[in-house]
């Protein structure tokens, strides 16, 4: 059995006892969160679609984590000019642990 959810403005493909990185979150660790935004659900042949989100449908998770992601160079720089500019990013991310999807 698994799931499509959105969340964070990003889609994912889950199943029980997944563990995925997502947008940061404003709970704490050990806390519970719930996905309602459930774009699609599989249980063996039968697939449900939702348009667009399946009626009913939500994946619990809980949260295992807060962590930031590895850093990301950004260089601009212009030829004929003494034009460059380097600046660093590092993005905010929650981990979570898929514990069920219920429909």
């Amino acid at each position: 059995m698994y799931a499509v959810i959105q969340t964070g403005g990003k889609q994912y493909r889950v199943a029980e006892g997944d563990v995925l990185r997502v947008e940061l979150l404003e709970k704490d660790p050990r806390q519970s969160v719930v996905f309602d935004q459930v774009l699609l659900v599989a249980k063996g042949a039968d697939l449900k679609i939702g348009q667009p989100v399946v009626t009913g449908a939500k994946v619990e998770a809980e949260v295992i984590r807060h962590g930031r992601a590895r850093k990301v160079i950004i260089f601009k720089k212009k030829r004929t000019t003494t034009y460059q500019r380097t600046q660093g990013h590092r993005q905010g991310f929650t981990e979570v642990r898929i514990k069920g999807i219920k429909i």
